[in-house]
């Protein structure tokens, strides 16, 4: 069978290099996880594979312009046995997730995975297709469909369900309907209560610091091989295609709502504020088939996503896991997710929900009993521990989330930062600390020494500590950047995320090759139609800068005639202030087509639009001089392990 991911958009160390090698403490940390993993459950081996059917015919799938979007060659490394550059468990984990194609679930619902970070879930209808979360891109998603029709034939797409509001599973929607198609109502599009608001604001506000923490978690620019990136963790990678999206034309609102779509009964559970915002599950009755949407996976997911968001509620993910088990589990016979492979069998599947809901449910409640002992949560996260009957499921550990990150996710939700020692309320920043640490060590050349030391022992969590604050205090120093990177390295090569290890390996080769330069992360032309203006409004409250802004004042009206919209807006005192529907007397106003003002705004250009007719300004323009100047235009290429 095929295996792929996206290509990668830059190389990191040569293969084979000699500093980029296992040391013999990884080695010794390798065998250890070697030796302690339940290697005679070999489920999801048989999982992973059944039902294949088919596999795309190319080496790659391209954009209309020939750019490569996805590459089924790029994971043949994994064709071996595992290195001593990759946790042994991580190498069988992608393995299996680099099993790609299309495969038959059950009769009438088949997948398609390895295409993409998710899977795409297709149900034959009485005469059409119903198409479960479409994938991150239009071209992954139109060839997965495309790959499904040779074997269940050129039958139209009647209705696409996005079981929950992250861009890998709505993304590829134009890539197998048709917006026309849409609005005529000859296909449906059916998605959980609240998906639009989340969809297309979860990150707006704080998206640029959430897209360069995505650089890391995803490993962008590691290059796929046994010194690089090992997939994502909960699939091989994210798709570099097109993104869309096509509005719901259907909502679930509550538990219990059942539609027949095309024949198929479909009756659903509403899971909010678990995985995602707005997700849910639904079983098929007329199939015994339970989609479990990506409240379930083949690993242990994430509280709190390293690439920041709000933090999810492990005990309500917990509660509703149990509500799908008690709603649905004794008719079940066959268990689909978002990512990875299916579960087969009622006995398995039930076993399945109630130990992976078990493992949320002792993660929350461990470390809330914890933390209400005393413990801060970096405390919490050095014991806490999964009993064996739950850590010795594959299906439990921490392939994406991991079980240190999460307890520290839970204690963030109910505590915040702060651990309640003093010491910590007023910390000073990062690089005057590291200066004063740097100093009390007696020097550079001593921290260096103790941070090459802590390096040769294999003791790497302090090396990168002693060393981090070294390069803090003096980031031109090549020699701390050096062993700093080593260390990183290593601790990527022994993590068993997927994501840790792709963090660790890009925080390497920023510090020794500096930060890669990428453009700035662009919403798709949907996502950006999808907004509501408000929350545009919120996105440039965000961007003024105070110091910039001075003691000026700023009132306008703001009209955009083919969104039927009027809004006024102030910006003083450091904010900006908008009001729906409200009109400030003797202010100036904007009237302009919503793009155009935004595309003035975000280049500066007012001026120039205002002079062609672009923009037209009705009342004193005068007032308004200036109003560029008050936003900041955030750095997409910052720093992140150097000051």
């Amino acid at each position: 069978m095929r295996i792929g991911l996206v290509l990668a958009a830059a190389l990191v160390c040569a293969p084979g290099s000699s500093w980029a090698q296992a040391s013999s403490a990884t080695r010794a940390a390798q065998e250890a996880v070697a030796e302690s993993l339940p290697l005679g459950d070999r489920e999801d081996e048989d999982f992973a594979s059944r039902g294949f059917v088919s596999a795309w015919g190319e080496d790659q799938i391209r954009g209309d312009d020939g750019r490569v979007v996805w590459d089924f060659r790029a994971y043949d490394f994994l064709n071996q046995a595992a290195p001593e550059t990759v946790n042994p468990s991580l190498w069988r984990h992608a393995q299996l997730l680099a099993r790609a194609g299309l495969f038959r679930v059950t009769e009438r619902i088949y997948q398609v995975r390895g295409f993409d970070i998710a899977n795409m879930t297709i149900v034959a209808g009485d005469t059409g297709l119903i198409v479960i979360d479409p994938l991150t891109s239009v071209e992954t998603a139109r060839a997965a469909l495309s790959l499904a029709r040779q074997t269940l034939g050129d039958r139209p797409v009647v209705a696409v369900i996005y079981t929950h509001s992250h861009a890998d599973h709505f993304g590829g929607t134009r890539g197998v309907a048709d917006a026309a198609d849409v609005a005529a109502g000859r296909v449906q599009i059916i998605a959980p209560d609240g998906f639009m608001e989340h969809a297309v604001t979860e990150n707006v506000i704080a998206g640029n610091a959430m897209s360069r923490r995505a650089i890391y978690q995803f490993g962008v620019g590691e290059t796929p091989g046994v010194e690089g990136a090992v997939t994502s963790g909960i699939g091989l990678a994210l798709s570099a295609g097109t993104l869309s999206l096509i509005p719901p034309t259907h909502t679930i609102a509550a538990t219990g709502e059942t539609l027949t779509i095309d024949g198929v009964r479909i009756v659903f559970q509403v899971t909010p504020g678990t995985e995602a915002p707005a997700e849910m599950n639904f079983f098929f009755p007329d199939f015994g088939v339970l989609c479990l949407s990506e409240n379930a996976n083949a690993t242990l997911h994430n509280i709190l996503t390293p690439r920041g968001a709000l933090v999810r509620d492990a005990k309500a993910w917990a509660d509703y896991l149990t509500e799908a088990l008690r709603l649905y589990g004794a008719d079940t016979e066959i268990m689909v997710t978002s990512h990875a492979w299916p579960r087969f069998g009622g006995e398995r599947v039930r076993d399945f929900i109630a130990s992976h809901r078990d493992t949320y449910k002792y993660l929350h409640d461990q470390s809330v009993r914890l933390m209400n002992a005393g413990y801060t949560g970096r405390e919490i996260a050095a014991q806490l521990r999964l009993p064996d009957t739950l850590a010795n499921r594959w299906f439990n550990r921490g392939y994406y989330g991991s079980l240190m990150h999460n307890s520290q996710a839970v204690y963030q939700r109910y505590m915040g930062w702060y651990d309640g020692n003093p010491a910590n309320l007023d910390r000073l920043p990062p690089t005057e600390e590291a200066v004063r640490f740097v100093r009390a060590m007696g020097g550079a050349a001593s921290v260096l020494a103790e941070g090459q030391r802590a390096f040769d022992e294999g003791d790497y969590r302090w090396a990168a500590t002693v060393l981090n604050h070294l390069v803090f205090s003096e980031p031109d120093n090549r020699d701390a950047r050096a062993v700093l990177a080593r260390t990183h390295r290593q601790m990527a090569y022994q993590a068993e995320s997927a994501i840790w290890r792709n963090m660790y390996l890009t925080a390497a080769r920023e510090l020794e090759q500096g930060v890669t330069p990428r453009a700035a992360a662009t919403q798709g032309a949907d996502l950006v139609a999808a907004t509501e203006t408000s929350h545009v409004l919120d996105l440039l409250a965000v961007r003024v800068n105070p110091q910039q802004l001075g003691a000026r004042r700023f009132a306008f009206n703001l009209v955009f005639p083919e969104r039927n919209e009027r809004f006024a807006v102030t910006i003083a005192n450091g904010v900006l202030v908008h009001e729906s529907g409200v009109t400030l007397a003797d202010a100036p106003t904007i009237t302009s087509p919503r793009g155009a003002f935004l595309q003035a705004l975000s280049t500066g250009t007012m001026r120039r639009a205002v002079i062609s007719g672009a923009i037209r300004v009705s009342g004193d323009r005068g007032s308004l001089e200036g109003l560029n100047e008050v936003f900041d235009a955030p750095d997409s290429n910052f720093a992140i392990v150097t000051p």
